[in-house]
């Protein structure tokens, strides 16, 4: 198949090829996931098979995606070197990851905003670009539909619907998370802050 044509779908036109070139250098069985709600993207290694696995959420705007994928080649490049020995999100993988991005920077590859908080990202890299708050929100910017009401912009007190099914009530503000009550089965939940909502009538 045509694999930098169905990259071209996800990726900005300037890093289609610096992906393929991972892919077909690492080995990567990349695998355009449907959307799931507790990951953006996850690597397995080979195992008995004989290439590497990668998937992303098909979701993402093309910054987000790109993102995601040099987090997911970063774990690869980890469990080359070191196997399972070391901690997913430890002091080898983040070293990783920022030499993996930081030759993309400085070259037109990402709207200003976006590179700015990338740069500021992998000063303090965390497990996930969903826990830094400032590059999800600069990032979510640029995601297709922006018509959706956020968690954080619900003042303290107001119920809710998440996916039109679960309705919950705003209780308290934690760091990247609201601790949320379940009106359903009266439990205690801490939901991001990014999660798209419903206000309940």
């Amino acid at each position: 198949m045509e694999d930098s044509k169905i990259l071209s779908k996800y990726l900005p036109d300037s890093l289609v090829e610096p992906a393929m070139q991972l892919i077909r250098e690492k080995g990567i069985h990349l695998r355009i996931s449907r959307e799931r709600r507790t990951k953006l993207g996850d690597y397995r290694p080979p195992g008995k098979l004989p290439y590497h696995r990668i998937s992303v959420n098909h979701n993402l705007n093309p910054y987000a995606f790109f993102l995601t994928f040099i987090h997911e080649v970063a774990h690869l490049i980890t469990y080359e070197k070191y196997g399972n020995m070391k901690q997913p999100h430890g002091e080898e993988w983040k070293n990783n990851f920022r030499g993996l991005m930081e030759p993309f920077f400085g070259k037109g590859n990402f709207p200003d905003d976006v590179e700015k908080a990338m740069k500021n990202h992998m000063k303090n890299i965390k497990a996930s670009g969903q826990v830094d708050l400032k590059l999800a929100r600069v990032l979510k910017k640029y995601d297709e539909v922006h018509s959706e009401i956020l968690l954080e912009e619900l003042e303290i007190g107001t119920v809710f619907l998440v996916q039109e099914k679960r309705k919950f009530r705003v209780l308290e503000k934690r760091r990247t998370r609201y601790k949320c009550l379940d009106l359903n089965n009266n439990r205690m939940y801490l939901i991001h802050a990014l999660t798209p909502v419903s206000v309940a009538e």
